[in-house]
């Protein structure tokens, strides 16, 4: 048995490559400010898939999306843990942008494990695309998203 990993998802539309992090540098999130690129994933295909619901803001999921899956050595993955008085689900992105701009600038880890904010019980990972051990990932090739037409019937 290999060393303990973490599984991440990620699922994009077309504008940016799937595992660049460039549309996060380009527009920021919840954990990084404009400028910084980060890789938006989750631990589940699902919360990937709700994820993009929230996001796109058409009320369906965007045609088009492809999605990835990726092993992350558990060793480079830092869990946040925030504390009680640590609103990181609010609108104001301002604390999270502050902390996730710290962790990406200083590279302590290749990813960081958060909270959804869309769920508030899943979990997120943010990996940064600048850390020494990205270049060492392998996802898998980019796939089409398929969906079940029951989820948003015509």
């Amino acid at each position: 048995m290999g060393p303990a990993s973490v599984r991440a998802y990620r699922i994009s539309g077309r504008r940016h490559p799937v595992f660049s992090g460039e549309g996060a540098r380009l527009f920021g999130g919840r954990w990084n400010s404009p400028g910084r690129p980060a890789i938006y994933c989750g631990e589940s295909f699902a919360i990937c898939m709700l994820g993009r619901l929230v996001y796109a803001r058409i009320g369906r999921l965007p045609e088009g999306d492809r999605w990835i899956r990726v092993e992350i050595p558990d060793a480079l993955v830092e869990r946040f843990a925030p504390a009680e008085s640590f609103r990181w689900w609010e609108a104001d992105l301002r604390a999270t942008r502050a902390h996730g701009d710290r962790w990406l600038e200083e590279r302590r880890s290749l990813a960081l494990l958060v909270p959804s904010a869309v769920t508030r019980f899943d979990r997120n990972l943010v990996i940064n695309p600048e850390h020494p051990a990205f270049a060492a990932l392998r996802p898998d090739p980019p796939a089409e998203v398929l969906r079940d037409p029951r989820l948003f019937p015509g």
